[in-house]
């Protein structure tokens, strides 16, 4: 094995030095960071104060529910992450037993146990990703100490009206002071307000796809606010693990099923984000289906271009406003997005075409609905609010085929 001449980037995790690995027996850290770098000549002397300066001890992270599909998806992406370490997951239904039986490709993970919520100890996490249903999530998290950074991705505290969320959740809102501190954690729409958040409401999946695109469009009134069509297709995995006879295999293989028409939940949320780039109601046309595959999410959003406007000139605003964006992406004219060559990854694929109505462009938006769409915008969220690189864990390629 070579050995270290000089100190660089890279990932260090256990015992290739005996002082280094004694000093960690004596330590509270368990995985560490070194500038490190191998060479073929042996040093004179190793310092190892300055080695030891360089080490960092991780965040500690807790996932609530993290038996569902986005609970997963945070565990695959913290696994890897060289800051954040998992010492607390939870979920009721499944308490007393290890994420390998309940997700076999998670097996090879050293990970705590589950336990109920009820007996979680949280005297040994730093920052939470609340993973529950829509409804419940509002009641735990008021219970949770307050020095915890949280990202919550319910519906819970993505509606500033708690009225609105009454009239489409169907309950009142139990936790409304924290819905006044809670932002909307649209990461590059809204990170300045994110990175100095307790509590953020990651975003819903076909409202992300959408906001991404027509946010930036809307307040450099390019398009009009007025007859906004979307019609968004989600993989399966949108509609959660639960069991429900809708989603089994017959019910969905070998066609698309449309649902939630004029009445979908995310239709708040995507207005209020609207409403806010153009300083006016803005009301849309909504459609989600969904389709007969495990992950992935299109958005078809069909705009009215403002006086004297061209597809030229909203291809021209987006590429300026996410020219520096590391996760959105303005692919080259006539090149048109697909949900597998974003599948995996925390990246939106996006793309204007010309109607063929006078007037009128085609937006296309593609992300995948697990990762862009809620776990790796969450961990994009969270590290902004911990004070990393907001890449940091989220470098993943595409997986294709």
């Amino acid at each position: 094995m070579g050995t270290l001449a000089s100190f660089s980037s890279s990932y260090f995790d256990g015992g290739c030095f005996l002082k280094v690995q004694n000093e960690i027996k004596d330590s509270k850290i368990r995985k560490f960071f070194v500038k490190a770098s191998v060479a073929s000549s042996t040093p004179k002397s190793l310092n190892f104060s300055e080695i030891k300066a360089q080490i960092s001890e991780k965040f500690r992270i807790g996932v609530l529910g993290a038996s569902g599909y986005t609970g997963s998806e945070i565990i695959r992406l913290l696994v890897n992450h060289p800051n954040f370490e998992i010492t607390l997951m939870t979920a009721d239904r499944k308490a007393g037993q290890s994420i390998g039986s309940v997700f076999p490709h998670l097996v090879t993970q050293d990970l705590p146990d589950m336990v109920a919520v009820k007996d979680a100890d949280f005297s040994n996490v730093d920052a939470v990703f609340c993973c529950l249903p829509h409804g419940t999530t509002q009641e735990i998290i008021k219970s949770l100490p307050n020095n915890l950074k949280i990202v919550d991705l319910s519906a819970d505290f993505r509606l500033r009206d708690v009225d609105e969320y009454k009239e489409w959740y169907g309950q009142s809102h139990k936790a409304q002071d924290l819905q006044k501190e809670a932002v909307y954690g649209l990461t590059e729409i809204s990170r300045k307000e994110i990175q100095n958040a307790r509590l953020v409401a990651n975003p819903g999946c076909y409202p992300t796809s959408i906001q991404l695109p027509l946010i930036p469009l809307i307040k450099a009134k390019l398009i009009e606010v007025r007859n906004i069509i979307i019609d968004s297709k989600s993989g399966v995995s949108g509609a959660g693990r639960g069991a429900k006879e809708a989603n089994l295999y017959t019910e969905i293989a070998e066609g698309i099923h449309s649902y939630g028409i004029t009445r979908h939940r995310h239709v708040p949320e995507i207005e209020q984000g609207l409403s806010d780039a153009a300083n006016s109601e803005v009301t849309v046309s909504f459609t989600p289906h969904l389709m007969p595959m495990s992950r992935g999410m299109q958005s078809t959003i069909y705009v009215e271009m403002a006086p004297g406007v061209s597809t030229q000139d909203l291809y021209q605003e987006l590429r300026s406003f996410y020219e520096n964006e590391e996760f959105v992406t303005l692919l080259k004219r006539n090149e048109v997005p697909h949900t597998r060559h974003v599948r995996g990854s925390n990246y939106c694929f996006m793309n204007v075409f010309p109607d063929r109505i006078p007037g009128r462009a085609i937006i296309i938006s593609v992300i995948d609905n697990l990762v862009k769409g809620a776990s790796g915008q969450a961990l994009q969220n969270l590290n902004l609010m911990m004070g990393n690189p907001e890449n940091t864990g989220l470098l993943y390629m595409p997986l294709f085929p």
